[in-house]
């Protein structure tokens, strides 16, 4: 687990300090996405894991000269500094790989195909469920630290892979240890709706009953989870089966999020504007309307790219998004079926390069908005006074260079709650944390 450091840090002399200031009470939205509040030459000051003052590099030094000698000096000369990123939509704590199918969809196979099949959700809920606590902890911890090495400093972690209360409950029991343990901080989604088991099959609605009489109470009552998530698609959960989920969810405090118009058009996007839902996310086939209403309702619109990218799929239209005014957040998805990756810095390039949005709108959807995404813009996200010291130190000079010298993790130092966690692009300081 990160201590925190009580030792002073002072992060100095940065070629670009991206600040992402003024955005804590909500997300950024249409132009406001592109207002990085950019100081040259910039330094933070930080102090027992939190940042203490944010400024140039003369006046920072001029203002703490009496404790300079005190402080661990970290040189930013010639480089970017940013927030951590934020991931607000993964699929964390699971066990099993699917490289099978990705054969299979390059030979013509769908997605929708594939699950039908017994493969896709299906397939990893098996190998979830037969995976022992320890062997699903060791797993995404293991996870975690290549998510930390390009430059995720918070995640937010579904279950869904279990499909029943027990399971469910386990893959959160591992979350929850996980945030206990590792650097990274995790945010925990229920997603007991994730699939309809193959038993429901031919009564899907007895499935719904089971997710809402019997598992939500049973995680609302553990404080496992601060939301809930359904997977409202043709063949998956109806618009009315994800309302009353959801619905269910909130009276027990539980905050709801949604999977909405993936495949096809689905009235997902309505239902999450509908219910308030704090994101709706993948929309690669959201309605006009849809997008019209999540602006309305102040819905964050948590787009995956990667995913479209590995299913060999039309993107989201996050230029159309921010131009009417959904605040969008970026995210990996990371998952074994449909998006087996924990590059931050390759979803930003396919946010430029397959939905047009520009390299400061791709920077605010992975900080500041990604943040508001899980409830956490008030901790994390920007680098201003009194919130957690979480930081990015890249090996170019401004934040421009990141999508323009694509395909490439331009890390040299992750800095998680005051203390050091990535150095020259490696692990600092960790043991293998395994779990018996």
């Amino acid at each position: 687990m990160t201590k925190t450091n009580t030792k002073p840090m002072f992060i100095r002399n940065a070629s670009q300090l991206v600040t992402l200031k003024g955005g804590s009470e909500s997300p950024r939205v249409k132009e406001q996405m592109e207002e990085l509040h950019i100081i040259e030459n910039g330094s933070v000051w930080i102090e027992n894991g939190k940042i203490e003052d944010v400024g140039t590099d003369k006046e920072l030094s001029e203002k703490y000269s009496s404790k300079l000698n005190q402080a661990q000096h970290i040189d930013a000369t010639g480089k970017l500094v940013t927030p951590g990123f934020v991931d607000p939509h993964t699929h964390l704590v699971h066990a099993g790989t699917r490289e099978n199918e990705f054969n299979m969809r390059l030979q013509g196979a769908s997605y929708m195909d594939i699950m039908n099949a017994g493969g896709g959700i299906h397939s990893t809920t098996k190998a979830t469920r037969e995976a022992s606590h320890s062997q699903l902890y060791n797993e995404s911890f293991a996870r975690l630290n290549r998510f930390l090495k390009q430059g995720v400093t918070t995640v937010e972690a579904k279950s869904g892979y279990g499909l029943s209360l027990e399971h469910e409950m386990k893959q959160l029991e591992v979350a929850k240890k996980l945030n206990e343990t590792h650097p990274i901080d995790i945010v925990s989604t229920f997603m007991g709706a994730h699939a309809v088991p193959a038993q429901y099959k031919e009564n899907p609605d007895e499935f719904v009953d089971l997710v809402i009489y019997e598992m939500l109470p049973k995680v609302a009552e553990s404080g496992l989870a601060e939301f809930n998530d359904v997977f409202c698609e043709r063949g998956v959960f109806t618009p009315d089966q994800s309302r009353r989920i959801l619905e269910a969810g909130l009276n027990l405090g539980l905050l709801p999020k949604i999977h909405a118009d993936e495949i096809e058009p689905y009235a997902g996007a309505e239902l999450a504007a509908t219910l308030g839902a704090v994101s709706a996310d993948h929309l690669l086939k959201a309605s006009d309307e849809g997008i019209r209403q999540m602006a309305e309702a102040g819905v964050i619109g948590v787009l995956l790219p990667g995913t479209a990218f590995f299913l060999m799929a039309e993107s989201a239209n996050g230029r159309k998004m921010i131009d009417e005014g959904v605040a969008v957040a970026l995210s990996t998805d990371c998952n074994p079926g449909s998006s087996p990756t924990v590059s931050t810095p390759l979803i930003m390039n396919l946010g430029c390069l397959k939905m047009g949005m520009t390299p400061a709108e791709v920077l605010t959807a992975v900080t500041i908005n990604a943040a508001h995404a899980i409830k956490r813009g008030h901790e994390v996200g920007s680098i201003e006074v009194g919130k957690k010291a979480d930081m990015n130190i890249f090996n170019v000079p401004t934040y421009m260079h990141l999508q323009y010298m694509y395909g490439e993790n331009h890390i040299n130092t992750v800095i998680k709650n005051g203390q050091v966690a990535i150095s020259g692009g490696n692990l600092v300081c960790q043991d293998t944390h395994t779990h018996n």
